[in-house]
């Protein structure tokens, strides 16, 4: 898997987590797994069990992560996230290796696809030969 793709979705899957994650260090389930599966908050405890030692190792990742805990819902926060889950999937095959694993099996496993902000779309699965649109007032022909 493209380590671009497998950090845009991890890092959108882990978001709603990581402040439960980060405050209780993946031991315990706090307000996200209320909110959300129970097979979605162990997933991203396997998940993020892989990422937080090498997050941790580097700082701007850290940083990152605190920003996206501080502030789920800033989209730049994110984005700043899923560039460093990027790099840090890319610099080590092995851990993109066992990522993609997880992530797969959580995929498999119904974990839901959650869309946040504006015309957002999500899908959970895959999508061909399709057209999606969104905005106002759009027309297809």
């Amino acid at each position: 898997m493209d380590v671009a793709i497998l950090g845009k979705e991890i890092t959108a899957f882990l978001t709603p987590f990581l402040p439960d994650l980060v405050k209780m260090g993946g031991i315990a389930a706090g307000e996200a797994s209320k909110k959300l599966s129970a097979d979605a908050f162990e997933s991203a405890k396997a998940l993020w069990g892989k990422l937080r030692p090498k997050v941790e190792a580097k700082p701007a990742a850290q940083e990152a992560v605190n920003d996206v805990v501080a502030a789920p819902k800033d989209e730049d926060a994110q984005a700043a996230l899923r560039v460093q889950i990027k790099k840090i999937l890319a610099e080590d095959e092995n851990l993109a290796d066992e990522v993609s694993r997880i992530w797969e099996k959580a995929k498999v496993s119904n974990v839901k696809v959650i869309a946040s902000g504006d015309r957002s779309v999500a899908i959970g699965g895959n999508v061909d030969s399709s057209v999606i649109v969104t905005g106002d007032n759009n027309q297809v022909r």
